[in-house]
């Protein structure tokens, strides 16, 4: 009979009975549910249990055996954004040197049975003397921390560093005469030490470092600051360029240190003004923005057999000689 085949319940060819749609009674279950969540935001995920272990012991870390677990600035510097991320000091040398430099420490994290020598002893005696937190950790979570780095049983978590902001430089109340230094390219975090134990040494004010392609302050730096680096401030520039035309709209003048200069230190003639250094790389020097900024460039006298100093060297020399200058 013509028809028949459209008839409800008709079987089809090959015997199985036509599926019947949904007519719109799912749409909801066809609808999209957004995008895929992070790992770290499901909560079966190992992701998730990482952070939250994490969150629990940052939490945690104001109180342990030893007391507070922040290592204080001395209170020299009101608290500022951090930056960065935690830095991990490990092995005993390091982290007793690392003490002993009173660079700032969240946590010491010791490895349970641990062999006592006299490293331990001391890193122990200093850390209970700073009242920092004492962990004591398996070591297996200790070659996770470490990146599974020779730790010998003993860590330090150095917390991100408090930078300052490039304005906070440009003070007319500061004392004596203002001078800054500026890095440009610097990325060995000992000749950042250096020099802000030399800004410390002549009388500057405070160091400027760019946010990228730039050194920042890390333990190492902390060393060989020798302490300075409590008593100075390091401020970080999201641009340096913009931050050298700011100090020149304050009274400031910008020099920059460079081998082939338009003026030679002793015969510096700014050395009384709101200053400005800048020193660049040992190898690429001032980067081009940065020079056309500069009021003047200085060169520093020296004998033909060398070819340079290193950044450290060559911005001590040349606070030296400001501070020379101006105690005339």
């Amino acid at each position: 009979m013509p028809g028949n085949s459209q008839r409800r319940g008709a079987v089809r060819k090959g015997g199985k009975k036509p599926t019947v749609g949904s007519g719109g009674q799912r749409r909801r279950g066809l609808e999209g549910k957004g995008p895929t969540p992070k790992a770290s935001e499901r909560e079966y995920h190992a992701a998730h249990k990482r952070a939250t272990s994490s969150a629990k012991r940052a939490g945690g870390s104001g109180s342990g055996s030893g007391g507070s677990a922040v290592a204080g600035r001395g209170g020299s510097r009101p608290q500022r954004r951090a930056k960065g991320s935690s830095e991990m000091v490990y092995g005993r040398n390091s982290v007793v040197e690392a003490l002993r430099a009173n660079v700032p420490v969240s946590t010491m994290y010791l490895a349970n049975r641990i062999d006592t020598d006299d490293r331990v002893r001391e890193a122990l005696k200093l850390a209970t003397e700073r009242g920092l937190a004492i962990l004591e950790t398996p070591r297996g979570e200790l070659d996770r921390l470490t990146d599974g780095g020779v730790h010998q049983g003993l860590a330090l978590q150095v917390p991100p560093y408090d930078y300052a902001d490039p304005a906070e430089l440009i003070d007319p109340e500061m004392p004596g005469i203002p001078l800054v230094v500026a890095l440009d390219g610097i990325t060995d975090p000992r000749n950042l030490g250096a020099i802000i134990r030399s800004v410390a040494a002549f009388g500057g004010h405070g160091v400027v470092v760019p946010e990228r392609r730039s050194v920042g302050m890390t333990a190492s730096a902390w060393k060989t600051s020798a302490g300075a680096a409590a008593r100075i401030p390091v401020a970080k520039a999201g641009n340096l360029t913009r931050a050298l035309e700011e100090f020149k709209k304050a009274g400031f003048f910008v020099l920059g240190l460079d081998m082939d200069g338009d003026v030679e230190l002793p015969d510096l003639s700014l050395a009384s003004e709101p200053l400005v250094i800048v020193t660049g790389s040992e190898g690429k020097g001032l980067s081009r923005l940065v020079r056309e900024t500069c009021d003047q460039i200085v060169s520093i006298p020296m004998s033909s057999a060398v070819e340079s100093l290193n950044a450290g060297l060559a911005t001590g020399v040349t606070l030296y000689e400001i501070s020379r200058q101006r105690r005339r």
